[in-house]
């Protein structure tokens, strides 16, 4: 009878032949990080092993780490266990965690994006199907309301709606998350409309995106917005719940919207009192949950964070072997 190559402790998921963690959310020795966002990317590990693309903003997350980058599918011998890194598709360095231990193969995917349109999000690299015995799958969006529009069209909607309050002499905010999301709308605008602003949190995120590669438009200093002025036209970018310098003024109306794929909730942008809702995250979809699973091939899955028991009816419905972990990932909700 085969062992887990991976348990569940309360310091987090464990591999026991490497004597790792992946992703722990309590203090460790060693921790094998599949992405730098806060709920999978905690401080206070000794060392740190995540992909080379993923250095920069996890240190520009976490500041001073000790830490090494692997390549895309270097592996390395940690104890009893050969560890490699792939593409996940998520943000940039998001990465699938493979564990291999006397020919059994774990692969515990993070947070991945997987689309069943072909698209690929300019800001990382692209979802890898892993062939394994086992796959752990995240669930943030796992139930079938969850259907993405294509990117392309997100970002005809979002230029044309930031067009047209320009026109009308307003201000357009689009509310991201400082990593991941705020860098996908930079790279998907038209930045030709008008000057873009990007709240101070995502400075050295971006930094770090330019540093890889990521082509990102030019943007205005931050603290041009208190003048007024400065927001006629403008497209501002900001975290949820960032304190505008423009909150008192009267001058130029803010129109404010939201990038995540939980505006697809019926009823949510209206309930956040918000001018306008844009469907665009850099988690899987429903079909690309399901497409992903079917090209990794895999006879058993454990489902982790999201609405694990909807998905794992409709895995074991197709005859997989299904189970959950249970874990602290997702207090972010960064969708």
């Amino acid at each position: 009878m085969s062992t887990d190559l991976v348990v569940r402790r309360q310091q987090g998921l464990y591999c026991p032949a490497g004597d790792f963690y992946v992703d722990p959310w309590r203090k460790v020795e060693r921790a094998v990080i599949t992405h730098a966002h806060s709920d999978h990317a905690r401080a206070g590990h000794a060392h740190y092993l995540c992909a080379k693309r993923g250095v920069g903003v996890l240190r520009a997350r976490l500041g001073g780490i000790d830490v090494t980058g692997l390549d895309w599918g270097e592996a390395v011998t940690i104890g009893d266990a050969r560890v490699s890194l792939h593409p996940a598709g998520h943000i940039l360095g998001a990465a699938q965690v493979r564990i291999e231990v006397r020919g059994q193969v774990w692969v515990l995917a993070g947070d991945y994006f997987f689309s069943t349109h072909g698209e690929r999000n300019p800001t990382c690299d692209d979802f890898e199907p892993v062939r394994c015995d086992c796959f752990v799958s995240e669930a943030t969006f796992g139930l079938p309301i969850y259907r993405w529009p294509r990117h392309a069209d997100v970002f005809d909607d979002m230029n044309g709606w930031w067009q047209a309050n320009a026109a009308a002499g307003d201000a357009s905010m689009v509310g991201a998350y400082s990593l991941g999301k705020t860098q996908h709308v930079l790279a998907g605008i038209e930045a030709s409309i008008g000057p873009v602003y990007v709240h101070p949190a995502a400075e050295g995120i971006n930094a770090a995106h330019v540093a890889e590669g990521i082509a990102l438009p030019a943007t205005r200093p931050w603290s041009e917005l208190q003048d007024a002025r400065s927001l006629r036209g403008a497209l501002i970018v900001a975290p949820p719940g960032a304190s505008p310098p423009w909150r008192w003024q009267r001058a130029v109306r803010v129109r404010e919207s939201f990038a995540s794929g939980w505006m697809q909730q019926h009823g949510a942008r209206h309930r956040a009192g918000l001018d306008r809702g844009f469907v665009l995250s850099d988690h899987a979809d429903w079909p690309g949950l399901l497409a992903a699973i079917d090209a990794v091939g895999c006879p058993r899955v454990i489902v982790t964070h999201g609405d694990e028991a909807v998905l794992v009816r409709a895995l074991a419905g197709k005859g997989l072997e299904c189970s959950t972990f249970r874990t602290a990932f997702g207090e972010t909700r960064e969708g």
